[in-house]
C-alpha cells in the first residue's frame, strides 16, 4: 500500500494481478486517501473473485431475469418484439418462480414436454427454449452446449409444411370470399394471392402506399430489410379489384386519405380508418372452410412465389416481389406443382434424336465431301510424301474454288470438331528457312516425343490463302 502526494490531492498506489493501479483519490486528507485505497482494493478482489454478483445473480427468479432481457430486446429488436413478448411469457408462466440455480439439462427437458403436451408445435417449443437460454446468460451457453452434445437442444421440425393451392382451389377461395359478409376478405385474398405481402404488411396497409394511377404499390415496415420499402406492380386483376375497393371505401367514409389504412378497425363492420384491422382470420376461415379448401392464410404466399417460379420468372425477381434475402428462402417458399412437372417431362418426349443434330437447315443431310481429300492424300503418297510448290495464282484459284465450294455446300446446324492443332502457318510457306531444303513433308514425326501429326490440305490451303 502506498499512498503519496502530488500537488495539493492525495493520490494511492499498489499492485493488483499482475497491474498497476494508480488513481487520485481527489481529497487532500491523508486519512480519506487512506481509506479509499483500501475501498478501491476490495472493489477490485470482489470483481475478480465475482463472489458476491454471482452468489446474487443465482438467486434471482426467471421472472425478473426475462422482464430484464425482454426490455433491452425490444430497444434493439423492435420488428420482432411481438413474438419475443409471446415466448417469454410462456417461460414466465411456466418456469417464472424458479431460481437460475435450479436451471438444468431436466428443466429444459421438463419445459419442451409441457409445452408439446399443450399443443405447442414444435419449431415454437424451440424458439422459446432459445430465448430461455438467452436469459440464462454464460449459464445458458454451457446448457446450449451439453444439450447440443447429446441432441437434446432442439426437437424434430416438419419440412415443408406450407402448400401451393391448386387452380381449381384459388378460383373457388376467391369465388366464395367474394360473397362473404367481410368487405375486407375479397381484396385483402387478391392481394395475397396477387402480390404476395405478408399478414403484417396487408393489416398495416394505407391508401399512400397503394398508387393506382401508376399502378403499383410500396411495402411499409416488413419482417426483414429486404422487404420493408419494396415496391409490387399490380396486375390487371389486383387493379381492378382495388378500384372497385376504393369506390366502396368512399361510400362507407365519404373520403379517401392517405394516411388512413386500406382494411380500417371495427367490429362488426368497419368504422375507425385511423385504426388497422387486428384479425382476418374469422372471415378467412369461413371462407376456407365454404369452398372445402384445406390450407393457411400464409399459404396465399406460397401460391404466388410457386406460380411465379412456374412461369419462368428469374430469381431475382421473385425475390424482390416477395421480399426474400436468400435463394434457400426461395426454395422453401417454391412447391413446384405435380402438372408443371409432368409438362416438363412430358416435353422431352417430343425432342429430336442424337442423330437430327446434324440436318441442315431445309431438313437434308449433307454429304461430307472426303473425296477431294482421298485424291489429295494418293497423289501425296505417289509421290513419297512430297509436293511440288504452288504458284501464287494456282494457290489463289484453288482457294476461291473451295470458297465457292464452301459456299454453295449446305449450312451444318452444329459445328464440326477440329482435329489436332497444326503448326503455324510461317512453318509452312515455301522458302521459309524452316522448309528449306525439305519441302512439303507430312508432319508426322515432327514435334515432341509421342506426339503424331497429320497433314490437313484444307487448313493449309486456308492458311495460305491469307
Amino acid at each position: 500500500m502506498a499512498v503519496f502526494r502530488r500537488g495539493d490531492l492525495w493520490w494511492y498506489e499498489f499492485w493488483f494481478a499482475g497491474r498497476r493501479i494508480r488513481e487520485s483519490t481527489k481529497s487532500a486528507s491523508k486519512t480519506l486517501a487512506k481509506t479509499a485505497e483500501q475501498k478501491r482494493r476490495r472493489e477490485l478482489e470482489s470483481g475478480f473473485n465475482n463472489f458476491e454478483n454471482v452468489r446474487h445473480a443465482r438467486v434471482r427468479t426467471l421472472s425478473d431475469l426475462a422482464d430484464e432481457y425482454f426490455q433491452s430486446y425490444e430497444l434493439r429488436n423492435p420488428r420482432s418484439a411481438v413474438f419475443a413478448d409471446y415466448a417469454i411469457a410462456h417461460i414466465t408462466r411456466l418456469l417464472g418462480m424458479r431460481m437460475m440455480v435450479d436451471c438444468n439439462e431436466a428443466l429444459i427437458g421438463s419445459y419442451q414436454t409441457d409445452r408439446l403436451k399443450e399443443g405447442a408445435a414444435p419449431k415454437t417449443v424451440n424458439e422459446e427454449v432459445g430465448f430461455l437460454l438467452r436469459i440464462l446468460g454464460d449459464q445458458g451457453d454451457l446448457l446450449r452446449i451439453r444439450l447440443k452434445k447429446r441432441k437434446l437442444l432442439a426437437l424434430k421440425v416438419r419440412r415443408n409444411v406450407g402448400k401451393a393451392f391448386a387452380e381449381d382451389e384459388k378460383k373457388k377461395l376467391l369465388a366464395e370470399a367474394k360473397r362473404a359478409r367481410s368487405p375486407h376478405i375479397y381484396p385483402a385474398l387478391t392481394l395475397a394471392l396477387n402480390a404476395g405481402i405478408r399478414d403484417t404488411e396487408l393489416k398495416h396497409l394505407t391508401w399512400a402506399q397503394v398508387d393506382l394511377q401508376k399502378k403499383y404499390l410500396t411495402v411499409g415496415k416488413s419482417k426483414t430489410d429486404a422487404g420493408e420499402g419494396r415496391t409490387i406492380p399490380l396486375n390487371s386483376m389486383l387493379f381492378e379489384v382495388l378500384n372497385e375497393y376504393a369506390e366502396w371505401y368512399r361510400l362507407k367514409f365519404e373520403e379517401i386519405r392517405p394516411e388512413w389504412y386500406l382494411f380500417p378497425f371495427g367490429r362488426p363492420g368497419s368504422s375507425d380508418p385511423t385504426r388497422p384491422v387486428t384479425t382476418l382470420k374469422t372471415a378467412w376461415n369461413n371462407v376456407r372452410k365454404k369452398a372445402g379448401v384445406e390450407g393457411r392464410w400464409h399459404d396465399n404466399r406460397h401460391t404466388l412465389i410457386t406460380d411465379l417460379a412456374e412461369s419462368g420468372a428469374g430469381d431475382q425477381t421473385i425475390m424482390d416481389i416477395a421480399g426474400h434475402v436468400s435463394k434457400q428462402m426461395l426454395k422453401h417458399y417454391s412447391h413446384i406443382r405435380m402438372k408443371a412437372k409432368r409438362n416438363a417431362l412430358e416435353a422431352i418426349v417430343n425432342t429430336p434424336a442424337a442423330g437430327d443434330d446434324f440436318k441442315t437447315l431445309d431438313g437434308q443431310t449433307p454429304e461430307i465431301p472426303t473425296k477431294r481429300l482421298s485424291r489429295v492424300s494418293s497423289e501425296s503418297s505417289k509421290r513419297g510424301g512430297k509436293s511440288e510448290a504452288a504458284s501464287p495464282s494456282r494457290t489463289l484459284t484453288a482457294c476461291s474454288d473451295s470458297k465457292a465450294k464452301s459456299a454453295s455446300s449446305p449450312r451444318i446446324t452444329r459445328p464440326v470438331v477440329a482435329g489436332y492443332p497444326q503448326k503455324s502457318p510461317q512453318s509452312r510457306v515455301p522458302g521459309s528457312h524452316r522448309t528449306a531444303g525439305m519441302g512439303f513433308k507430312l508432319l508426322k514425326g515432327i514435334g515432341s516425343s509421342g506426339r503424331t501429326r497429320t497433314y490437313n490440305p484444307s487448313v493449309n490451303s486456308r492458311m495460305l490463302c491469307h
